[in-house]
């Protein structure tokens, strides 16, 4: 359920005890982490337990499997995950009881308040790029605070409570929730089009991004990725305003870029340069044009928080990705197998660019989940479109969310577009099938790729369980 943002966000001390509705989600796991460690009353509830749950609880926060009116207990503040429905018995009687009920990002923002805060958004590449520059300022020896929307491999963690002033969250668009922030500093990735369903037209989502910068403060700054025509808008709008604007990107007219670019295994290494002076090296050991971009993001925004260029990049080149983003789930077989949360026709195509880099001699193999009905509905061809690059493509059917079905918007629509596209497609909507069915294409040398931000996670482990299975066959 979309919750309005509160007229007043008062600091996080003065929330009294706290009350997460969904609690097991990566975006408020965090931030019941964040409260718990500043020694704010904490508890929360979710369908199902998991281990982000058993890290909670280590924490002292009571966690609760399943919801119930009366888990709320003597809370002072509920705070809600967009993914429960509005008729969830904690929500009714948070708002039966007149208790203050708030959606994440204002929560967030209560534990902003006195910090030097720089929010990460855009429409791709946001968990990524945060994950970077968190990375970065550690090897820089800063001690952030940070919240991130997947687990930083660094430290295992989403979330964390650090000593220094500077707190890097990732911001989120997709219900305005940015909107919430009154940031330091602010980096935007790129500006495209996603979100439809709430937003109701491009225009519309453009323009939370152009009311996002006058919440920036005025002293600070604001990074924006110039690949993409809404982010040089937005970039052309940011210097309008007085904002110290960096811009970032391939494109020739950014200030800070990448070039002589030079592929290694599972990396890339590049000169960067500002305007026209060279700053120095930058190695990475993550793959593709998108990831070198998130970078450079990530390394303007910690250069204009003063930090120096050789630990910045020192911290990048240390950079192993986060959890669902390009992440090796290991290898069988002679089969690598990768798992990313793109979703969206851009991520896709981004993603798929970068596989292919990684699979070198061999085919790339995609197993894809379509999320949600309503962009499924509206970029159902380009994603097909975008997947026709991989040697062969097994989609699924749409994972739901929050959404109800539509009648006919399925994965089929998908699998249709990419199979008109050239590409050699099947369409497997029992999801127990789809490991058998990558596995079956797979030989030694290839790579596969699980593509979606829904469960299709759980069919990477699948196809190596698979494989591992055949290994162990006899020959004979």
């Amino acid at each position: 359920m979309i919750i309005p943002l509160p007229d007043l966000i008062p600091p996080a001390e003065e929330l009294g005890a706290v009350h997460f509705v969904g609690i097991g989600g990566a975006a408020l796991s965090g931030l019941a982490r964040l409260m718990a460690e500043r020694g704010i009353v904490v508890s929360g509830s979710d369908a199902h337990d998991t281990v982000l749950l058993d890290s909670l609880r280590e924490l002292g926060v009571r966690c609760f499997v399943g919801h119930d009116a009366d888990q709320v207990g003597r809370a002072d503040t509920v705070v809600v995950s967009t993914a429960v429905p509005a008729d969830n018995p904690e929500v009714l009687r948070a708002a039966r009881e007149g208790l203050r009920l708030w959606p994440r990002a204002a929560a967030v923002q209560s534990l902003l308040l006195g910090r030097r805060a720089v929010v990460v958004t855009g429409t791709h590449g946001k968990t990524t790029t945060t994950s970077m520059l968190v990375t970065a300022l550690l090897a820089c020896g800063a001690d952030p605070s940070y919240a991130i929307g997947s687990t930083l491999t660094a430290s295992g963690l989403n979330a964390a409570v650090g000593h220094d002033e500077v707190f890097v969250v990732e911001g989120d668009e997709s219900d305005a929730a940015i909107l919430a922030y009154t940031p330091y500093g602010a980096v935007v990735t790129n500006v495209d089009v996603d979100h439809l369903d709430f937003f109701g037209s491009p225009e519309a989502y453009a323009d939370v991004f152009d009311v996002f910068l006058h919440r920036i403060d005025r002293s600070g700054f604001c990074v924006c990725g110039v690949d993409d025509p809404g982010g040089q808008r937005l970039a052309n709008r940011s210097r309008e305003l007085g904002l110290q604007t960096v811009t970032v990107g391939e494109s020739a007219s950014a200030m800070l870029r990448a070039v002589d670019v030079e592929p290694v295994a599972g990396g890339s290494k590049s000169e960067v340069v500002r305007g026209a002076t060279v700053l120095g090296r930058l190695t990475l050991q993550v793959p593709g044009p998108a990831y070198l971009v998130d970078a450079l993001a990530a390394l303007a925004a910690g250069l204009e928080l003063g930090y120096p260029f050789a630990d910045l990049t020192r911290g990048l080149a240390e950079f192993r990705g986060s959890a669902r983003r390009m992440e090796l789930k290991g290898d069988a077989a002679g089969v690598r197998v990768y798992d990313s949360y793109a979703h969206h026709p851009a991520e896709i195509s981004g993603d798929l660019r970068a596989a292919r880099e990684l699979a070198g001699s061999g085919r790339l193999l995609v197993g894809f989940q379509p999320h949600l009905f309503s962009r499924t509905r509206i970029f159902g061809a380009e994603m097909g479109r975008a997947l026709a690059v991989a040697d062969s493509v097994v989609v699924m059917d749409v994972y739901p969310a929050r959404e109800q079905p539509v009648v006919g918007v399925t994965g089929a629509l998908v699998a249709e577009a990419a199979t008109r596209a050239g590409a050699d497609v099947v369409y497997e909507p029992d999801q127990a099938l789809v490991a058998n069915r990558l596995v079956a294409l797979a030989h030694s040398g290839d790579l596969v790729l699980t593509l979606g931000a829904g469960d299709v996670t759980k069919v990477g482990p699948q196809v190596l369980d698979l494989l591992r299975a055949s290994e162990g066959e006899d020959p004979g």
